[in-house]
């Protein structure tokens, strides 16, 4: 058992690299936990972007992580980069004594989400995955529902992702929609919805996809299916694309049961649209608000992950998602890419 620190009497301090677009909702959610939380260096190596960051935060701009790194004294370093150099800067992070927080996916190959993991064991510092959309008020009620067992036996379960990215999207930078940085609509757009398929649902024995690459530019898929068998005999399937015209439609999640039908739709699972259970439960009265408006694919959840992060370190509760947990949606990725590159069916765990 690793004994971690814990850091009292002060704010913790965080420090940011990767000054891009979901960079701010991070600067926002930090900026909710003030009183606990301070920013204290920010890095990009676009000066632009770091211009920008440093005239928001305040906090010290450094042109390198190694210059950051080198000069920082943050307790976390989160890593809001393209996804493929999320496992050798978590690395450097945590051999030169910080604990690091990563956005999804916290990386695009298997072997290196693991080495990420021991990396920080050996180091005794923490890693966090970013999941913000488990602290979705939608979710959490169809949590605590699986929770109390209200569905009885779990016979069939819907996730459907139908958004948009136009070419633009994919232009606004050189890594986007490549295999080594960022991973296709799977990997990137849809993660998070990948993380609810054994977060909610269970392990996953199996899995069948097809992937293709329609309308964009790019070198991974725009859109993909895939078919799953979970341990508990569940069946199910995926459906994903960036290609909904002319703009984002849907993004769900349908669960059928013994006792139990349930459907969170909107465009992105912040609606509860059926919830109907053979017993009654006081947990019922929380529908009507749970479900709210929003404007972003990103939710509402930053805040409130950070909030369980700072707890953390605090020593009053145990990580929500940790690197291990990040690993879980990870290994249901590379098993998606693995059965579609070769067409096959795919069993879990891809170690034994």
């Amino acid at each position: 058992m690793i004994a971690y620190e814990t850091i009292t009497g002060r704010k913790i301090r965080f420090a940011l690299v990767g000054c891009g677009r979901i960079a701010n909702n991070h600067f926002g959610a930090l900026e909710q936990h003030a009183d606990r939380a301070e920013l204290v260096d920010v890095c990009d190596s676009d000066p632009a972007a770091l211009a920008a960051a440093v005239a928001r935060t305040g906090a010290r701009g450094h042109a390198t992580l190694g210059a950051l790194l080198a000069a920082s004294d943050a307790d976390i370093v989160i890593l809001t980069t393209p996804s493929g150099l999320h496992p050798q800067q978590t690395i450097e992070c945590v051999e030169a004594g910080f604990h690091v927080m990563t956005e999804k996916p916290m990386a695009t190959r298997w072997q290196d989400g693991v080495d990420m993991v021991k990396a920080a064991d050996k180091a005794g510092k923490r890693l966090f995955v970013v999941k913000q959309n488990r602290r979705n008020a939608t979710l959490q009620l169809l949590k605590r529902a699986m929770k109390e067992k209200r569905f009885g036996r779990i016979y069939m379960v819907n996730v459907n992702v139908f958004w948009t990215r136009p070419q633009e999207y994919y232009d606004q930078a050189e890594w986007r929609g490549t295999w080594e940085y960022d991973g296709g609509a799977f990997m990137n757009q849809a993660s998070h919805y990948v993380d609810l398929l054994d977060w909610l649902i269970g392990p996953v024995e199996s899995m069948q996809a097809y992937t293709a690459t329609m309308a964009r530019n790019i070198e991974v898929e725009d859109s993909g299916v895939v078919s799953l068998k979970w341990r508990s005999g569940a069946l199910g399937s995926m459906n994903v694309t960036m290609l909904t015209y002319p703009k984002n439609l849907e993004g769900s999640i349908t669960i059928l049961g013994e006792k139990g039908t349930v459907r969170v739709g909107g465009v992105a699972v912040n609606e509860i649209q059926h919830w109907e259970f053979a017993e009654p439960h006081a947990m019922d009265d929380d529908i009507k608000n749970a479900s709210y408006t929003t404007t972003s694919v990103y939710g509402h959840g930053h805040p409130l992950y950070y909030d369980n992060v700072l707890n953390v370190m605090q020593g009053t509760a145990d990580p929500e998602t940790d690197g291990r947990e990040g690993l879980k949606s990870l290994e249901l990725l590379i098993g998606i890419y693995l059965s579609a590159r070769d067409g096959r069916r795919v069993s879990l765990p891809l170690e034994y």
